[in-house]
């Protein structure tokens, strides 16, 4: 049985006599010597779907204009307390964690962006949910693309390395990435149908993984890599000073390019592109500001085909675009992954916090850096075991150098029938 819990994460709040308008306490909170600090009242409905309540839960307060994180943990009363807070716009998030009776793990999650905080008036209400953790991952992102010496930009050598971070054999076969809408963080967010309500993100793009069913196994501990282009992008070719050769990648994104040929390894199926299953963008880009990206896998039993235009499609009511959207249920979704060029990104968060309540990020735009989950621990085989919180502001880390698979982080994945070892 599904039941929902509401834990009040408490602060009593005394607002100290500021005066002027919401704007006014805005433009100057960086007088904060100045103005009285205060703190916050947030209430979180925590969806546990007949789970135990939670083992624990956290708040984190930020507010990213004025360099400001501040956080919290509830009692076992369900209150907490943060002091020194400042008037300003914040982005609020709760991230808690529980277990199953058969032991498995389920982290909890929810956030609110760009929250203004100014009064004591009204409190903030969180949903919360639950998803259960140790899955298929995206355990390195490679989209920042690299800048070759002569001039210019180079997005060529962008991959995604997808990782099996269960104890069972997963496979690849009909599995769907994804890029979602916006493809860059943004304060402008979409409006979708309210009918969808927290039940879908939207996507952009679409690809799909070839196989009929056992063709393409992923072991506990093996990955595979999704290149762009896979070939050895080091070549005078095309840019010398990029910091990845992905000749050795088990897919790529082949696009009919003269210049990247298809290469050996196996081709992503494009599924659906804004609509159609025709890809208007060469070379199969992803944003090098920073896309979200999602993983997953559509129930044996369920036609899902947004491609042919039937309810699997919704447009942007904030836009007079025709542009159509894939509708991807969030209950199909193995891992999103959200990601930036900088931290105050932040505020235009594109996904529900319980899917990832925060952002990862390398700092700019062709820095040629990646982004990696963090190891916290190892098989019996030596294989290693990833962060996965659904929070990818503490999950990742940033990769100065993107490495494909690099030693002691993941196997490689091999399908017999399909590998090919380039010499």
């Amino acid at each position: 049985m599904k039941y929902k819990n509401t834990y009040t994460i408490a602060f009593f709040l005394w607002m100290a006599a500021v005066t002027g308008s919401c704007t006014d306490q805005f433009d100057n909170a960086d007088q904060a010597d100045k103005i009285e600090k205060m703190t916050i009242i947030v209430q979180a409905d925590v969806n546990v779907s007949g789970l135990p309540a939670p083992e624990y839960l956290k708040v984190q307060l930020n507010n990213y204009s004025e360099n400001l994180t501040l956080d919290a943990e509830m009692d076992a009363s369900g209150k907490a307390e943060i002091s020194g807070v400042i008037p300003g716009l914040y982005s609020i998030s709760i991230d808690g964690k529980t277990s199953s009776e058969d032991g498995s793990d389920y982290y909890l999650n929810g956030n609110a962006v760009n929250y203004p905080i100014v009064s004591s008036d009204k409190p903030l209400d969180i949903s919360v949910r639950a998803l259960v953790a140790g899955k298929l991952i995206f355990k390195e992102i490679y989209y920042s693309g690299s800048r070759p010496a002569t001039g210019g930009v180079y997005f060529r050598d962008q991959f995604y390395e997808i990782y099996n971070n269960t104890e069972n054999v997963i496979y690849l076969d009909k599995l769907y990435m994804g890029h979602l809408h916006p493809t860059t963080a943004t304060t402008k967010l979409p409006v979708w149908p309210e009918e969808d309500g927290d039940d879908y993100v939207y996507a952009q793009t679409l690809w799909q993984f070839p196989g009929n069913g056992t063709d393409y196994p992923l072991k506990p501990g093996e990955s595979c890599i999704l290149a762009q282009a896979a070939l050895n992008h080091q070549q005078e070719l095309f840019n010398p000073n990029s910091p990845v050769d992905c000749s050795s990648a088990e897919f790529e994104f082949y696009n009919g390019f003269a210049l990247t040929p298809d290469q050996s390894a196996v081709n992503m199926n494009i599924v659906y592109n804004d609509g159609t299953n025709e890809l208007s963008i060469p070379f199969y880009l992803t944003s090098v500001f920073g896309g979200a990206y999602v993983l997953f896998q559509v129930p044996e039993d369920v036609d899902y085909r947004p491609w042919i235009g039937n309810k699997w499609q919704t447009v942007d009511l904030s836009s007079s675009s025709n542009t159509l959207y894939a509708r991807v249920p969030v209950d199909y979704i193995l891992d999103v992954v959200e990601c930036g060029t900088k931290q105050s990104d932040l505020s235009g968060k594109r996904v529900p916090g319980f899917l990832d309540a925060g952002m990862t990020w390398v700092g700019g735009s062709y820095v040629g850096k990646s982004v990696a989950r963090k190891m916290i621990g190892t098989r019996p085989d030596g294989s290693p075991i990833f962060q996965d919180t659904n929070n990818s502001t503490q999950d990742f880390e940033i990769q100065d150098t993107p490495q494909l698979r690099p030693a002691g982080c993941g196997g490689g994945f091999i399908p017999v029938q399909h590998r090919v070892i380039f010499g």
